[in-house]
This record gives C-alpha cells, structure tokens and sequence, in this order.
C-alpha cells in the first residue's frame, strides 16, 4: 500500500520539472492527483504517466497562476473535484536574469504574483477548508535566493524570502489544529527555471544555465521532497554543496555576502 493511498495531493507548476517528478513520486505512493500548470498538453502526458504509476484519479487544471483574481474560484474548483484536498503544493514559480537597475517594475510585480502572491491566495482559500476537514499540509517550493540576496534575482529573492514569513505564520496560527507546513528549500536541480526566467525586457532567458546543468535531477529532487512530506518535516532543502551557502549565512552572514557578490549567478 502507497504512503498516499486514499489521500489527495494537488500540486501547481506540475507540468515539468520538480512539479512533474514530485507528481510521478506521489502517483507512486497511490495519491490521487489534481496537477496545475500553464500547459494543458503537457499535464495531459504526466496525467497520463501519474496513471501508470499508479495514481488512482488525477485530475487537470490548465491555468495562469499570474491571474490572481480568479485563482480562488480555480481552487473551490479543485477541492470540489474529490471533495477535499489533503496536501497542497506551492510549487510554480519564475525567475528572473536582470540587475535591479535593469529590472523594471512590471517584472517584479509579475514575480511577485507567481510567486508569492498565487500561493498567498491558494493558502487563504483551502485553509479555512482544511481547518473544518479536520487538518492538512500546505509544501511550498522556495529557494536558496530565499535564504540570503542573490546577484541578478532582486525580485525572485524577494518572493522567496516572502514566502517564509507567510508560511512560518501559517505553520504557527494552525499547528494545534493539525495544520502542517513544510517549506522545501531547493538549491541547484536541472529543472526549466532558468530557461523561462526574465531577462531584460521580459523576454525568456531561453537557456539552462551552468549551474543548474549541474544540478540534481528533479526525481532526486522528488525523492526526497515527498518522503519529507510524508514525515511532515518543517523544511527540508535540497541539492548539492550549494546548500552550504545558507548555513553560512546563519552562522557567518558577513562571509556569506562577501561570497554572495563572488557566485556566478548564472
């Protein structure tokens, strides 16, 4: 029997990535999925792969998580789907390649709606659901930029450090009532990120960059994100020796800005 059997899973930015692995790890598990994500053709092939894997039902919302003002109806939408929803998972997120003086307003307003402000309003929309239902688990991606300020990522960064505070105070409100939150805190995993980032003008970065070539693969990635699911950890990160950088910053943040203005950010 799967360590999911009978519960439900809804995951957003599931069409690739972290998103699709975690997604085929949970299938695994027997976890009936709902998967959203901007590219309706591409849930309908992991769909299809969750189902082999041994997902009971799974279930697609093809969405743009930057339209905030109908995402709560998206999300009444997805509970409905099986009547509840037992884990849901912040992952969908954007980056961004730009200096801050060459990034303009209309770009960190569009990170900051993806990435933190769609999760905000997921949040506040199932919780008071969880809550009559007894309890969940809300998992979020964030990121080593969300750990300390990262060259060319001044809005990303942001976004990312947002979430903690969110998702901490959510953790703190809601324990007693059998509410979780584990924040996953992702270093270098060869995911799409960097390819669909923003660079200068909004246009698409268009290229995976070195560093996240060299990453972890997104199914190590989801190994060892829905085990911690499972445990219902705090926070778990994962990656490589990249991962160091924010134990430096706890306990030496000066050496951790002088070796933040040395890393090569792409």
């Amino acid at each position: 029997m799967g360590k999911f059997k009978e519960k439900v899973v809804c995951i957003t930015g599931a069409s690739s990535g972290i998103g699709e692995a975690t997604a085929c790890r949970f299938a695994e598990e027997n976890a009936s999925l709902l998967l959203i994500a901007l590219e309706e053709d591409k849930l309908l092939e992991v769909k299809q792969k969750c189902l082999n894997l041994g997902a009971p039902e799974v279930a697609i919302f093809p969405y743009n998580l930057a339209d905030l003002e109908h995402l709560p109806a998206l999300m009444e939408e997805a509970w409905s789907q099986f009547g509840r929803i037992d884990v849901m998972y912040n992952n969908a997120g954007i980056s961004q390649r730009t200096t801050t003086v060459d990034t303009e307003m209309s770009m960190i307003h569009k990170i900051m709606d993806i990435d933190y402000f769609a999760p905000v309003i997921i949040t506040k929309t199932l919780l008071p659901k969880m809550l009559e239902a007894g309890g969940g688990q809300f998992v979020v991606t964030t990121s080593i930029a969300g750990c300390f300020g990262f060259p060319l990522r001044c809005a990303y960064s942001s976004a990312k450090h947002a979430l903690y505070g969110f998702f901490e105070t959510v953790h703190a409100e809601n324990y007693d009532q059998n509410v979780r939150v584990t924040i996953v805190c992702p270093g270098r995993v060869q995911t799409n990120i960097s390819f669909y980032a923003l660079d200068k003008g909004g246009k698409q970065h268009g290229k995976m960059d070195a560093g996240q070539a060299n990453g972890i693969t997104p199914q190590k990635a989801a190994k060892q994100i829905v085990n911690a699911v499972y445990k219902r950890k705090r926070e778990i990160r994962v990656g490589s020796t990249e991962l160091v950088m924010a134990y430096i910053k706890r306990f030496f943040p000066g050496l951790c800005a002088k070796l933040a203005r040395k890393i090569k950010p792409m």
